[in-house]
């Protein structure tokens, strides 16, 4: 099975990047493949709302000059997708934000080409505003028709500096309980992901 993570941060090697590692290496742990890939910080622009994805259902957004289209492919093949984000103004990154409108309208306009994919959040915040960049993410999943893992907590992350997050063990714990949550479902959906409702 294949993991995508997705990082919203500008930042190399941020506190948002340490944390989707950190769910990750549980994913590896257990046989999965694993990828992640940086969409913050790529200037990847909004939805036109041209609605061109309606007309070609290609699985492609007409906006073919940014990151996107690659990014979403490898969206379509993931069995599980981590999608995390620092906290912008109580909000995710703009560039992460981007993704989500374009991704989750394209997939749509695919015959709901997430449907029955697993969907987690993860976000690195400093102090406040995490619940709502947490949601943010989530909606898109459930708008996709996606499963939601749970875990031991909101899948966030406490810090400013770059790796602060790794003074913070309960957070870490959370992430390391996500990925073997993300592994449980996985495994327990796969061999019925033919019958889940489209």
């Amino acid at each position: 099975m294949y993991a995508l993570a997705i990082s919203g941060s500008p930042r190399k090697r941020g506190n948002t990047e340490l944390l989707l590692k950190e769910v990750l290496s549980e994913l590896k742990d257990a046989d999965w493949e694993t990828e992640l890939v940086k969409v913050g910080g790529t200037a990847i622009r909004g939805c036109l709302a041209c609605g061109k994805c309606f007309e070609t259902k290609d699985n492609q957004c007409a906006t073919k000059k940014d990151k996107f289209n690659d990014i979403f492919s490898k969206m379509l093949k993931a069995d599980a997708m981590i999608l995390g984000s620092p906290t912008y103004f109580a909000a995710v990154s703009a560039d992460l934000k981007a993704l989500i409108e374009r991704a989750g309208y394209v997939a749509y306009a695919n015959n709901n080409a997430f449907s029955g994919k697993i969907g987690a959040a993860v976000v690195a915040v400093r102090r406040g505003g995490a619940t709502h960049a947490y949601d943010t993410i989530n909606h898109m999943f459930q708008m996709s028709r996606m499963v939601i893992p749970c875990s031991t907590y909101w899948n966030m992350g406490f810090g400013l500096d770059k790796g602060d997050v790794l003074e913070d063990e309960e957070g870490l714990a959370n992430m390391r309980h996500l990925g073997k949550s993300i592994d449980w479902l996985g495994k327990a959906i796969k061999p019925n992901i033919a019958n889940y409702p489209k």
